[in-house]
Formats: structure tokens, C-alpha cells, sequence
């Protein structure tokens, strides 16, 4: 009679499982040290590929967790690695306004920028003092380079700042060296996307070269006199007989500055010694 090859499959799993089962009972019931012997037995010979399959799987576990551990550190090296340029320029920010503080004949509160508007709509900035520092409207706001703008408002801890990029930001100016006067204001947006100033009020007569410094005057009563707003860079337009405009890059840029200080006394001092390039000491 044939036999099938699934019966006899199932017949030799009967009979391990009936070989089991009577080492299991034997291993239950027997002596101590006889079911050490055959415990010892069993892992030198059935149990030796299921030990070395543990084995493996512990150490793959592991390795995982390694990986898995050098991957996060390599991560944070990485992001350490890019904050480094932004926390070298951040120090060096902090130490040019510290030099200034130390320079200033004039008296200031130290403020934080909370909110930069984007690149092309710097016209306002939020900073972390108030009236109850001492903060009042029309108090100019400077930067290590220059003007950055002047105070609109003020609460009790924070206040508004129109930069020099507002519309209706107005400054009396000079030129440095021959000292023609004029008024510094936002220049009317053109084909170039760089923010820039005017110098408006220039008589026909007088001809300011490109690269000159231009200054604050401190005529008005608001901006101290001494302060860098820029240096021209070409003529914009003229009125033959008239006056000229001329193009001013601004000295300092509201949407890179993250600290300030907002001048205390506005015009009553000048700060030209504050400013080594406006021909202070």
C-alpha cells in the first residue's frame, strides 16, 4: 500500500514531539545532577544553532543601537558645525557694540532686537525696552556701524523703531571733509533691489565725490551729531541750477542687526568720538 510523504512527515513529528516530551518529564522528575548533565547535553548539541542565532541577534540589536547613537551625534556635530559662522558673527556684533558702549559720551539702554522684519521690508524694529528704561519717542537707535533709525513708540517694556528704510524717515546731514549739508532720506525703490538713501537739499554749486562719508549733523534736535548714515555712491538725479540727489549706502543694515542701543539724550551730545571713521579719535 503507498504511503503519502505528508503522513509520514506528520508520523516523524509525532515522534519528536513524544521524544520530547519524555526528555522533558525525565529532566522534571530526575535527580539534580542528572538533569544538569542532560541540560549541558542538550546545549552542546539540539540547542547550538538557536543559541548562535541569539548570539547574533543581541549583537545585530546592539549594533543598531550604536548606529543609531552615532547618527544622532554626527546630526548634532552637523548642526553645531553651521551655527558656528552665526554664533562667531553674533560675538562679534556683541563686541563692536560693547566698544561703542564704552565710547559713547552720551548715556544709552542696551536693547534686543526681537523682531527683523525681511530684507525688503526693514522698515520697523521691535526691541525689548520701554519706558520703563527709560525709552522715549524720538531717541535714535544705533548699531556699531551707524544710524540704524529712530524710536516711534514706546510701551512699558518694548518700543517700535522706524529705521532709515521708513518713507518717513527724515535726517539733517553733513559730508565729511568738505561739509555740505543736506537731508538724508529713504531712497525711492528703483531698478536695484539694494535699499539705499538719499541726500537730498545739495546745492548745484557743490560736488560730493563718491566714497564720501555722510553724517549726522545733529541740527533738529533728535540725532546727535557724529553719527555715520552712509556713504555716496553716485549722483540720482539733479535739477540743473538747482540741487543734486545724491545715492547713499547706508552704514549700518536693520535686517542683520540682532542688538542696539537706543541714545538716552537724542541730540544734546555729539558722538562723533564714539565713531573713529567720522574723524572722531
Amino acid at each position: 500500500m503507498f504511503e503519502y510523504p505528508e503522513r509520514s512527515r506528520s508520523r516523524r513529528d509525532t515522534i519528536a514531539f513524544l521524544v520530547c516530551l519524555v526528555l522533558a518529564c525525565g529532566a522534571l522528575f530526575a535527580p539534580a545532577p542528572q538533569a544538569d548533565a542532560m541540560a549541558r547535553a542538550i546545549r552542546t548539541t539540539v540547542l547550538v544553532p538557536l543559541i548562535w542565532l541569539q548570539t547574533r541577534a543581541e549583537e545585530g540589536k546592539a549594533s543598531r543601537s550604536r548606529l543609531a547613537a552615532i547618527q544622532a551625534q554626527r546630526d548634532s556635530l552637523a548642526r553645531m558645525a553651521q551655527l558656528v559662522p552665526e554664533l562667531r558673527d553674533e560675538n562679534g556684533g556683541l563686541r563692536a557694540l560693547l566698544g561703542l558702549s564704552q565710547r559713547l559720551p552720551t548715556r544709552f539702554v542696551p536693547a534686543e532686537i526681537l523682531h527683523q522684519s525681511q530684507p525688503t521690508d526693514g522698515r520697523t524694529l521691535l526691541l525689548n525696552v520701554g519706558t520703563a528704561d527709560g525709552v522715549q519717542p524720538f531717541q535714535p537707535v544705533v548699531a556699531p556701524e551707524g544710524l540704524l533709525g529712530v524710536i516711534s513708540s514706546a510701551e512699558s517694556h518694548s518700543s517700535i523703531a522706524l529705521t532709515w528704510a521708513h518713507p518717513e524717515f527724515r535726517a539733517s546731514a553733513y559730508t565729511e571733509g568738505d561739509g555740505v549739508f543736506g537731508i538724508v532720506a529713504s531712497s525711492t525703490p528703483g531698478a536695484s533691489d539694494e535699499p539705499l538713501l538719499e541726500l537730498r537739499g545739495v546745492p548745484y554749486r557743490d560736488s560730493v565725490p563718491p566714497g564720501t562719508l555722510v553724517l549726522s549733523s545733529g541740527l533738529g534736535g533728535v540725532y546727535p551729531h557724529g553719527i555715520p548714515l552712509g556713504r555716496v555712491i553716485g549722483v540720482a538725479r539733479e535739477l540743473t541750477g538747482w540741487e543734486r540727489v545724491y545715492l547713499v549706502r547706508p552704514a549700518a543694515n536693520p535686517g542683520q542687526a540682532a542688538h542696539a542701543l537706543v541714545l538716552l539724550d537724542g541730540g544734546d551730545r555729539a558722538v562723533d568720538s564714539a565713531y573713529p571713521a567720522s574723524g572722531g579719535p
